[in-house]
């Protein structure tokens, strides 16, 4: 396994926080998840308030539907052999997912550095056979190479430090079969005449410190030093405000 990241300067756990990060090891999950999620993902509580269909619809502008829709469908019409969805999402998208998986007689690996994440996502992913949640890193995956005929980031690479987002696509390019496909769903800039290009970016500062990256870089750019290829044509969705690349593996 490809020794875990660890971030730079001090950090100390929250005592609510302990007991979960202990599962992980003494390392425990990512330090920056810790520092700058800890309302979002790492409590209990967090699973409770933000699981809901309608609150995430909501913080996606409307559009969570839309997206997790375009994404499955990215990700098809094949869905037989081995998919690995990189981090826990809330609502629907991963029973959505393992539904067409399952009829394809595939499985489906759901990997997330928090463990109240991998207990939620099992939970709602109960009566699909094909999904195995576990406990892992996205950046530092512990999957031999060339495992997955396809890969999922779905809104992960916008809550990531560079570092961790980096090595997150070098690791789902590196477990990804040749031919196989990745598919990722995230923030972009949008149009300059999109009201939120001049609302939105205090609010990402404040609650998504990483996020303006894919603002103020192309997607393009992060994958670069991977050995993929893009297989489609980039889409943009509400203005610009939202992409999906589907990349292949060369």
């Amino acid at each position: 396994m490809t020794n875990r990241l660890t971030a730079t300067g001090s950090f100390s756990i929250p005592s609510r926080l302990r007991s979960e990060s202990e599962c992980l090891g003494d390392a425990g999950p990512p330090a920056y998840l810790l520092q700058k999620y800890w309302w979002a993902y790492a409590h209990p509580i967090s699973v409770r308030v933000f699981e809901r269909e309608w609150l995430i619809n909501a913080i996606l502008f409307g559009n969570y539907n839309r997206l997790r829709r375009a994404t499955i469908e990215a990700l098809g019409p094949d869905y037989s052999g081995r998919t690995l969805q990189m981090a826990c999402a809330y609502g629907s998208f991963t029973p959505e997912l393992a539904q067409h998986v399952g009829a394809a007689d595939g499985s489906l690996d759901v990997i997330d550095a928090l463990p109240v994440q991998i207990d939620n996502v099992r939970r709602k992913a109960a009566e699909h056979s094909c999904v195995r949640a576990t406990l892992m890193d996205a950046a530092a995956l512990d999957f031999e190479e060339c495992t997955f005929d396809r890969v999922v980031l779905f809104m992960l690479l916008h809550e990531q430090p560079e570092e961790w987002r980096r090595h997150t696509i070098a690791e789902a390019a590196r477990v990804l079969k040749p031919g196989g496909r990745l598919v990722a769903t995230d923030y972009a800039r949008p149009d300059w005449r999109h009201p939120l290009r001049y609302l939105l970016p205090p609010m990402l500062a404040l609650l998504e410190p990483f996020a303006l990256a894919l603002w103020q870089r192309p997607i393009e750019s992060f994958f670069a030093e991977a050995p993929v290829r893009f297989a489609a044509p980039h889409r943009t969705f509400f203005g610009g405000l939202y992409q999906l690349v589907v990349l292949e593996k060369i």
